[in-house]
């Protein structure tokens, strides 16, 4: 039994930091840290490593809002947390008609580099993807 436990640990922990580690600003590449200080000046970040890339999280103008910067210095994406109320009627319309009595429990604006915007709706502990028209994409583990 205790070794189940153990090797249960052993897996949970390895997951964790295989989705994304925090690390301090020390150990994020000059070129990434440059980059997004440009695009958001005077913030205060907070910085993750994951899938090969740098996530930072910050507050500017009020917002909840991160990015997703390559080692290069690239902006791949970047994500502004708003209120639910303020989702596409289509993507509303399509969470009640395919997650019926599930609750939108946060939503984010997402701008990639070339300009695609999409939407991110947190349902039922998943991340539901959607296109700028409201169209869904698809939907991830939370």
């Amino acid at each position: 039994m205790e070794k189940k436990i153990a090797v249960m640990l052993y897996f949970l922990v390895i997951s964790v930091f295989v989705y994304a580690q925090h690390i301090n600003a020390d150990k994020v590449p000059a070129t990434v840290k440059t980059s997004f200080s440009k695009a958001h000046p005077g913030v205060t970040a907070k910085w993750e490593k994951e899938a090969g890339n740098y996530e930072v999280s910050f507050k500017e103008s009020g917002n909840d809002m991160s990015c997703v910067i390559d080692q290069q210095g690239s902006i791949l994406e970047t994500e502004t947390d708003m209120a639910v109320s303020k989702l596409p009627a289509t993507i509303t319309n399509y969470i009640h008609q395919h997650y019926k009595g599930s609750k939108i429990k946060e939503a984010a604006k997402i701008v990639k580099a070339n300009g695609e915007i999409n939407y991110e709706a947190e349902v039922g502990g998943k991340d539901l993807l959607f296109d700028s028209s409201g169209k869904f994409l698809k939907e991830e583990k939370g």
